[in-house]
């Protein structure tokens, strides 16, 4: 293994605080775009570490009520702490935690007698705390079982993916959510791997596709890769589609939708969305020819974080925040 690339190992082992489980991005943005409603019924479909929901609680009233979505046992722990009340969220009576992958958004909603919401916030991607847990197989910085499902109960792992698909079928995944030119070498060269034994970890994953990739791209197109197979493992696409499907279809008018994107995969989705309402950015027009869309796109302009909450949090340079109000 290269020891001038990758520079994986000897890394200090975080310990995670419900503060720094992950960090909220475009925080007060995200928020402002949902037009919160004091006695508004809302949704964060990605709870995480909670900062989103703190916020969004301290601007709601004793009448109102969030929703908090995550599938993740580790960042249902998070109900535990205090939000920005000063309360726990598991004492608040204004608050649910749904332990769901949120493309069941709309079964959920209807469980709990919900027709309408006034807003959803969504801060897709992964959290922080899930690339720097070493066990979880989310990051190549550690050599670790290769997983990387959000929900650790069920699904296939990144291993499964790996070792049970055949050439074709990887290749597909990595040139499809990884946009890597060179997903059938990467696809041949854990074939060959493979067939001698199982890839069971990270590290045996890098030292198959490492010699592929050029030393000045290395990180980047490692983490395509990683982001490929993580996409894949977790059905994100299909997830996201469904639940901005459902979010649609329960947002009342003058509802809005916040959604903050890392990769230009879902946010393309979120897009189309938005301007056409639907993923595919079909335009449909009526008998006059004006084209149909359930949305008033609010910030015409992508909204990007501010070169200081980039240089404080470096993962969110890459993050784009849409906001839209139901018609």
């Amino acid at each position: 293994m290269k020891q001038d690339g990758m520079q994986r190992g000897n890394v200090p082992k975080i310990i995670r605080t419900v503060e720094t489980y992950h960090v909220p991005v475009l925080l007060k943005q995200s928020v402002d775009g949902l037009n919160i409603q004091p006695n508004g019924i809302y949704v964060d479909v990605t709870f995480g570490g909670g900062g989103h929901s703190s916020e969004i609680l301290s601007r709601l009233d004793g009448k109102a009520h969030l929703y908090g979505f995550d599938q993740d046992t580790d960042a249902e722990q998070n109900i535990n702490h205090r939000g920005g009340t000063g309360k726990r969220f598991v004492d608040d009576i204004r608050f649910t935690f749904v332990r769901s992958n949120f493309r069941y958004l709309r079964n959920w909603m209807h469980y709990y007698g919900v027709v309408q919401i006034d807003g959803l916030l969504a801060d897709l991607g992964v959290s922080s705390h899930h690339f720097d847990d070493e066990s979880r197989g989310f990051s190549f910085r550690f050599d670790a079982p290769l997983d990387m499902r959000m929900n650790k109960r069920a699904g296939k792992t990144a291993a499964d993916i790996v070792n049970d698909y055949d050439a074709e079928a990887l290749a597909n995944v990595f040139y499809l959510y990884g946009e890597l030119k060179q997903s059938r070498r990467i696809a041949a060269a854990l074939c060959t791997m493979r067939a001698r034994k199982r890839i069971a970890t990270t590290q045996e994953f890098l030292q198959a596709v490492e010699p592929i990739f050029r030393r000045e791209r290395e990180k980047k197109d490692m983490a395509k890769l990683f982001q490929a197979l993580r996409i894949e493992v977790n059905h994100e696409m299909d997830a996201l589609k469904e639940m901005l499907q459902s979010a649609t279809t329960l947002l009342k008018p003058g509802g809005r939708l916040s959604i903050i994107t890392y990769h230009s995969l879902e946010d393309r989705i979120v897009k189309n969305v938005m301007k056409t309402g639907n993923a595919e950015g079909e335009r449909v027009q009526d008998f006059y020819g004006r084209v149909e869309t359930p949305f008033n796109i609010v910030n015409n302009k992508v909204i990007v974080p501010s070169e200081d909450e980039q240089r404080e949090n470096p993962r969110s340079r890459s993050a784009k925040l849409r906001i839209a109000e139901k018609r």
